[in-house]
Parts: C-alpha cells; structure tokens; sequence
C-alpha cells in the first residue's frame, strides 16, 4: 500500500471515528448539548482535527442522517421487482419497519431527533434530501396505486402522509418503550400486528 492510500484509508478510519463517537453523544447528551469538543474528547483528538474533516456539529448530524437513509434506501431496492403497486406499498411498510426495529438508535437521529435544518439552510437548499427521497418514493406508490383505481375519493398527499405517519408512530412508541400500556399478551408483537392491521384497513379502501 502506497503512502497517498495509507492516508486515504487513515482519513476515512478517521471520519467513521468522528461519526460513531457523535452518533453516541447525540444520544445520549441530545445534539443541542453536543460540542465538538465533546466529540473531540470522546474520540481523543483535538477539535481542530474534527474541522478538517466537517464544518460544524450540523455537518455531522447530516452526516449521520446520509449514512441512515442509505442504510434504509438500500433495503427499499427490491421493491423494484413488486410490479403490483398495493403490495410494493406493503412491501415498503415492512421493510421500513423492519429497518426500524432492527437499528433504533439509527432511526431516532433520522426521524425523531431534530433534523439537521441549520446545515441545509446554510446549504441554501431548504428540502430535507433525505427524508424527502424517502417520502417521494412512498408518494409515486401511491399514486400508482390511485391510477390502479385503488383509494377512490382519496387525495395523494393527506393520503401518502397518513400512512407515513401511522408506521412512524407505531415504531417510535416501540423505539421510546412506550408500548408498556398494550395488553401484556400482544406487547411483544404489536407493532407487526399493528401493521397487519394498517394492511386490512388498506384492503378495505381499495
């Protein structure tokens, strides 16, 4: 390995340092009472260091917000071969569940921390990418699925928002533990019953 890849590869190793240490104090301090000293400290380097490599905290936290939906977009790639829109829109509430669940600390920075608005309005770019992907993809489903004849009298966007906001919630009390309050015998398995039941309410509406 030549002396440029030694340092390629230190600096990546270097940046992946920064965002784990980061991602840490973001959930456990909250980003607000985050500095980059405290990253700096968490990783045993200085905080010039940490510049050299982002811009501020804000970059980081998009940083972070990149890494998760890239993890999640990832898995979304095989609803390419669903040609049936209603159960791509299955599929989809599935696998973003699943991802959920299986990374809660990840989907807490991606969905229900604040998101990193400082940086994209210095950005001068006022969309959330990222989330705003993810969204657009649930959106054209959606509409594929009205074009089909499905929803009949249903608007796109209150629609497309509903459902989003149903599966969000149903892992977000999961993630924050505050499914305590359901019945002892589905607690262990409410937010896949949950969405079984979300899927029959759908089937009615078609």
């Amino acid at each position: 390995m030549g002396i440029s890849d030694r340092k390629e590869r230190e600096k990546e190793e270097l940046k992946t340092a920064i965002l784990q240490a980061a991602k840490k104090l973001f959930l456990e301090k909250g980003v607000e009472k985050t500095s980059m000293r405290n990253i700096a400290d968490e990783i045993e380097y200085s905080p010039g260091i940490i510049y050299h490599h982002f811009k501020d905290k804000d970059a980081i936290f998009h940083a972070l917000h990149q890494e998760g939906f890239l993890m999640m977009n990832g898995r979304m790639k095989v609803l390419a071969a669903v040609s049936d829109p209603l159960e791509r829109l299955k599929a989809m509430g599935k696998i973003y569940i699943d991802f959920a669940l299986e990374n809660p600390d990840m989907y807490d920075l991606m969905f229900i921390k604040e998101a990193p608005m400082h940086h994209i309005q210095e950005e001068k770019d006022e969309n959330w990418k990222e989330g705003g992907m993810t969204f657009d993809g649930l959106r054209q489903t959606i509409q594929q699925c009205i074009d089909r004849g499905h929803f009949k009298g249903m608007k796109l966007e209150p629609l497309a928002y509903m459902i989003w906001s149903t599966v969000h919630g149903m892992v977000s009390l999961s993630i924050r533990h505050r499914c305590d309050v359901v019945n002892c015998d589905y607690r262990d398995t409410i937010v896949e019953q949950g969405l079984a039941s979300l899927y029959d309410l759908i089937d009615r509406m078609r």
